[in-house]
Parts: structure tokens; sequence; C-alpha cells
């Protein structure tokens, strides 16, 4: 569940215990106030219906009964139930029926099984009259709880908006920080807003700016040191052909010749670093892909590819995604001597896939062969285990292009290279 969320959630609980606790207290201060004028009116109510009964004639007294009644009593001729209990109500309610008849005309009151309250009186001829009447409750009105409902939604619709306004700033810098993780280089953050806003926003630009500061700085160090390698590397190159011992001679250049390799592999990582300032253009991916295969075959190379028949355009930045597929392409076939290119179109995602039937890479190895300088053989021969960068440099061209890389395991052997790219 999102913070906004919790904090949405956490408001509308206590708005609806507060306003429940405050409705409760006014629906007692009102049972109570309602109890008092119904205490004062009912024993004037009846003592106006037992005069008015005391003066019909006995054969009018049941006609007139209707006319006298209310909402909330009634009246009967005749004895009352003997079926009730003592009763507080009743026994305020009498009270104030003994002030305004007198007490020799209520005979006895009560409270029967259902709540009814039970009141049995006399009338001047001695005939005797039942007061009905169900116990007092509180009703609200309709329009009372919609206008509560309204005013707890208004609160809560007004409590969202304040947590999503708070929490907008939140939900910014996530978002920056993880295009920070994938592009060094991206845009810095907006610094209007609030003083607290604009302040962290600040702090994140500046850390921002340090970062792609300390990144350039060591690309420039390792493109510095590898370019300035290659004079030296020419030298001795030039120098080991002048050898009279052919044996030492050719050793000699073997070793230069890796060492001219790994410069190279470094030049590439440090340009990696860069690769995010390509401008994404529209690609048509099977016309790209299919390009690549072709040269790995007319190279020699046991490449195969499988692909849709057609696709729409993707937008991506094509000199890194080749890159990226050549690297796959290349380490495949210098450890299995073939590979296959495929290409598997989904919703959101496209998969491209390098797959290879060589031995494969342990599963608890399968992170770290995308570290830079990680050489999983162990014999340490280049012509065999290569520089350690090769899949570094996929890598992080992957994360320039917002593409995830993985090393999976091929069932029936061999090593499956899946490239992710959001469509």
């Amino acid at each position: 569940m999102s913070l906004a969320a919790r904090i949405v959630g956490l408001f509308v609980a206590g708005l609806l215990l507060a306003y429940g606790l405050a409705s409760l207290a006014w629906l007692h201060e009102r049972r109570e106030a309602m109890g008092r004028m119904m205490t004062t009116y009912l024993g004037r109510d009846v003592a106006t219906a037992v005069a008015v009964l005391e003066r019909l004639p006995e054969a009018e007294r049941a006609g007139w009964l209707p006319k006298l009644a209310r909402a909330n009593y009634r009246y009967e001729l005749g004895a009352a139930p003997a079926d009730f209990a003592p009763s507080e109500t009743a026994s305020a309610l009498a009270q104030a029926i003994d002030q305004e008849l007198g007490a020799a005309r209520v005979r006895a009151y009560g409270a029967r099984p259902d709540g009814e309250l039970v009141f049995a009186l006399k009338l001047a001829d001695g005939a005797p009259l039942t007061l009905r009447a169900p116990p007092p409750r509180l009703m609200l009105s309709g329009a009372t709880l919609a206008l509560l409902a309204i005013q707890i939604v208004v609160l809560a619709l007004c409590g969202a908006a304040a947590v999503r306004l708070a929490t907008r700033p939140l939900r910014r810098l996530a978002d920056a920080a993880g295009r920070l993780g994938d592009n060094p280089a991206t845009a810095p953050l907006d610094e209007a807003g609030p003083r607290e806003v604009a302040a962290a926003a600040r702090a994140f630009n500046a850390m921002q700016a340090r970062i792609a500061g300390h990144l350039r700085e060591r690309a420039q160090i390792l493109a510095a040191i590898t370019h300035d390698l290659q004079t030296p590397l020419t030298r001795m190159r030039l120098r080991s052909e002048l050898l009279a011992d052919d044996e030492a001679r050719d050793k000699l250049m073997a070793d230069i010749d890796e060492m001219r390799g790994l410069v190279a592999e470094g030049l590439h990582y440090a340009a990696s670093a860069h690769a995010a300032e390509e401008a994404p253009q529209a690609v048509d991916l099977i016309a790209l892909l299919d390009g690549l295969a072709c040269d790995a075959q007319d190279a020699g190379q046991a490449v195969s590819f499988e692909a849709p028949a057609s696709l729409p355009p993707v937008m991506t930045r094509p000199r890194a995604l080749r890159r990226i597929v050549g690297n796959l392409l290349d380490n495949a076939v210098k450890f299995a001597g073939a590979a296959e290119l495929v290409v598997t179109p989904g919703d959101a995602v496209l998969r491209i896939a390098v797959l290879d039937r060589g031995p494969g890479i342990p599963t608890a190895q399968l992170q770290a062969a995308l570290q830079p300088f990680v050489r999983l053989e162990a014999s340490r021969n280049r012509d065999s285990g290569g520089t350690g960068l090769g899949l570094a440099i996929a890598q992080r061209l992957a994360q320039a292009l917002g593409a995830t890389l993985e090393l999976l395991p091929r069932e029936g052997g061999g090593l499956e290279a899946r490239l992710s790219l959001a469509r």
C-alpha cells in the first residue's frame, strides 16, 4: 500500500471516529432534552384528554379515543395489562401525570417486556383508562444523515487532495532517482515549489551533478590510460618484430595483441558510460538484427536468426543496441561455437535472446558475470576467458536503453542472454 493511501486511510478513520464520538455526545444531550420536554408535555396533554373523556357520556368515549391519540402514545378504555415491571422512564412520566391529575388517578405504571410503557389511570367516575406509549427513541432524519455523509465525503476529499499534494514531491524524487540510475545525465529536478520541496530538489540536483562528475572523471581516466597505452604498445610491437629469436618474437607479439585487446575493451567500456547521450530514434528492429546475423555469417560464424516477419518500429538507441547484441553473439560464438538470435514480441516487452549450447554459467555466478573484469573461465587464457568486459559493456548499454539484460540457464544445457525492451 502506498504512503498516500495509508495517510488517507488514517485520516478518514480518525474523521469517522471523531464524527462518531461527537454524534454520540449530541444524541445523548438531545435525548435528555427530549425526555424533559416529553415529561412536561405528556402530563399536560394527558390531563386535557382525561378532562375531555370525563365530560363525555360513557357511550361516546370510545369514539373520541382516536382523536385524543398522538403519534407516540394512545388511550384504551379498560384495565391495563399486568405484565409490566418497574421502569425509571415510566416513573418519571408518572410523576408528571401525578402533578396534573393527582396521585389518586394513577393506579400503576411500568414497562412491558417489549419496552412499551403502560400507565393505569382512573377517570372521575371510577372507569379505568390505560395509556400506552412506546419507549422514547431518538431517530435521525434522512436529511441529517445525508448532511453528515456529505460533510465526511467533503473532508475526506480535501484530506486526499492535501495528502496527494504532500506526497507528490516524494514521487517526483523517486522517479528522478530511478532515472538517475539509468542515465546520470538526466535532466535535473525542477526546484520550484514550497521551501522544503525546493531544498530537497536542490540537494538532489547537487548530488546528481557530483555523481555525473565522478562518472565522467572515471571514464576520462580509463579512456586516458587505455589511449596512452596505444603508443607504447605500438612501439613494443615494432621493436619485437626486430627480434632474431622467432619463438620469443611470437610469444611477445601474442602478449602485445592481448594487451591491445584489453586496451580496446577498456576504451569501449569507457565509451559505454555516454551511451545515454545517443538520441533515441525509430528503428526497424528486424532489419538491424538481421544485418548483425548476416555480418556474423559472412565472418564464418555459425549464427542463426529467428524473428517475426515484421514488427512496428521501436524507439531505441540503435548504436547501443547493435553493440549489445554484437557482444552477446561474440560471447556465445567464442564459448559455444554457434549462436541463435531469437526475437519474441510481447504486449508490453520485446525480448531479444541470444542462445547457445556451450558450457553455460553456474547459477550462483550469473549475476557476477555481468560485472566488469569478471572472468569465470579458470584458465585465465584470454582466447577462451576474454577480458571480462564484454558482458559488462552490454549490461551498461542495456541500462542506457532502459532495458533489462539477464543471463539464464538454457534448458538442455547452455546459456540464454535475454534483453527485454519496453515497447
